[in-house]
């Protein structure tokens, strides 16, 4: 606002020294409520007191507008023109003043102390403006009303911030209120959590007791099986079925040796003649992995394979770098051939004697409990990584609590004119 009421030198106020008090976490609560109802009064009551001195000052205000309306300024007296500026701004002035001088609204609670303020502060605003524009004109030719005007609206102005002031502080003391609410929500949610964690690492405790018994039984009855006659049977036919099946290496060796002589005519006989699916099927393992195919169902198919082989050598549609070697090599095959089909049958049936034996044994139990074992030590192992990490989460909460009990004793302290110390019980 232009028109000059300006601000009151600001008293300055003595600090008081707040007073010290000590009381439990679970009093805060109440102390809390009781604080703000009683802010809730006070704020009511001093703002109440403002606004009811408000009320006659803009009545004088209305009054001296009337006496304004009255007082022709004695224009007549002044120019032409400037008595259209004086006769314009009085009007201005006039009709302003008087559609903001009526009464404020009546306050009966907190909520609606903004309402009453927004209308002085509007109303002061307008007033404000309007002199504002027409300083000139007041100071002048209405300078016995101007000074009135300037004393009324200065009280009022400052009234006006006080009563700002107070609605802010009472809106302050709102949300360190709902803040130390919150944090004392905080507070009971931590500790609930601390207890349901306590609860269930004293479960997890207790399964793990649970499956280290079941581990155990279940160690003593492997143990059991494992120690009985039949298992070490099964331990000893295991071995000598391990060293026999080593056995097969030599077969291979010998007959992969014997195959690998000729291996050079097979590649080229399979690539220079026409044969069947089947044939050359066959061809093609014998060149490869000669002993997965000598079986006595396969020997004739062999031997005709062998002698063609001979045939192309001999006509020439084979080459070789030495005839006479590869025909030897081809002999040599062929005799022992009856040999090698005896030695893979006879490895082969004495293998499915080994496992008809080794079947025989029934081992289900023993892998049943060695299967449980592991998914019970499993589940011990999980258990026990949970109750790690809800011991942490549970001194984490610990160390939050004297915290957020820090920040009430703040909130306390900027809310009320006393330094709370807050304690809590365990």
């Amino acid at each position: 606002m232009v028109f000059g009421w300006g601000k009151k030198k600001e008293k300055e106020i003595p600090k008081e020294i707040p007073s010290k008090k000590e009381i439990q976490l679970s009093e805060v609560g109440k102390v809390t409520q009781d604080l703000l109802k009683l802010r809730n009064t006070q704020t009511l009551a001093e703002i109440k007191s403002l606004r009811n001195q408000v009320s006659p000052l803009i009545k004088e205000l209305a009054g001296i507008i009337r006496e304004l309306e009255k007082d022709d300024l004695k224009v007549d007296d002044i120019d032409k023109h400037l008595r259209i500026i004086v006769v314009r701004g009085k009007k201005q002035v006039i009709e302003v003043i008087k559609k903001e001088a009526t009464d404020l609204p009546d306050i009966s609670s907190i909520d609606n102390i903004s309402e009453m303020s927004n209308t002085l502060n509007q109303k002061l605003k307008k007033i404000g403006d309007v002199l504002g524009r027409q300083t000139r004109v007041i100071h002048i030719f209405a300078k016995k009303y101007a000074e009135k005007l300037k004393e009324i609206l200065s009280v009022m102005n400052s009234n006006s911030k006080e009563i700002e002031r107070l609605i802010n502080n009472f809106q302050d003391s709102k949300v360190s209120s709902d803040e130390i609410t919150q944090l004392l929500q905080d507070i009971s949610n931590l500790d609930s959590e601390i207890v349901n964690k306590n609860k269930r690492i004293q479960e997890f405790e207790d399964s793990i007791n649970s499956l280290k018994d079941k581990i155990q039984n279940n160690q003593k009855s492997i143990e059991t099986i494992k120690s009985s006659s039949d298992y070490k049977e099964f331990l000893k036919l295991n071995q000598e079925f391990s060293e026999f099946k080593q056995g097969k290496n030599q077969i291979k060796s010998q007959i992969d040796s014997q195959f690998t002589k000729i291996s050079r005519p097979l590649s080229r006989y399979e690539y220079a003649s026409s044969l069947d699916k089947e044939q050359k099927s066959l061809l093609s393992q014998l060149i490869n992995s000669p002993l997965d195919v000598l079986e006595s169902k396969n020997q004739d198919s062999i031997l005709v394979i062998l002698e063609n082989v001979r045939k192309g050598i001999s006509s020439g549609s084979i080459s070789v770098k030495d005839i006479e070697k590869s025909m030897s090599h081809l002999t040599e095959t062929e005799e022992s051939l009856d040999s090698f089909i005896t030695k893979v049958k006879e490895f082969e049936d004495k293998k499915k004697e080994f496992q008809n034996k080794l079947a025989s044994f029934d081992n289900t139990q023993l892998s049943q409990l060695n299967s449980e074992v592991e998914k019970e030590a499993n589940q011990q192992k999980d258990l026990e990584s949970k109750i790690s990490s809800f011991k942490k989460d549970i001194e984490e909460n610990k160390a939050s609590i004297p915290r957020k009990i820090s920040e009430i004793q703040g909130k306390l302290k900027r809310f009320s004119n006393t330094d709370y110390t807050v304690v809590r019980t365990s």
